[in-house]
């Protein structure tokens, strides 16, 4: 009997990504990854991901060097979200931002 768990993917071919500083423990970003993405990923070592809004795959780091290096990826109990755990070359935000997540939801 295996243990092995397999990525679902949704309708879309996508799986939410939760990138967390392998360190610290900090939420950096969540992405989207596609199977082409998660294959470049495993592969290279460093964060690939898929643009919903550009519809194409895209290297984290490759315009700005904040690359995102993969030390472990995680799969949740339903298969349907991962979690890398990363060392950032650099912010992970496209803002300059060391996280996407800096700022709180007001009410």
């Amino acid at each position: 009997m295996s243990n092995a768990i397999e990525v679902k993917f949704d309708a879309r071919g996508l799986v939410p990504a939760i990138c967390q500083d392998a360190e610290t423990g900090e939420v950096l970003m969540v992405a989207w990854m596609n199977q082409e993405a998660l294959e470049n990923t495993r592969q290279s070592g460093h964060a690939w991901f898929w643009s919903r809004s550009r519809q194409e795959l895209w290297h984290k780091g490759a315009t700005s060097g904040n690359y995102l290096s993969v030390r472990k990826i995680l799969i949740d109990c339903d298969g349907d979200v991962l979690l890398l755990k990363v060392d950032a070359a650099g912010p992970a935000c496209h803002t300059g931002n060391r996280s996407c997540f800096y700022r709180e939801l007001g009410e």
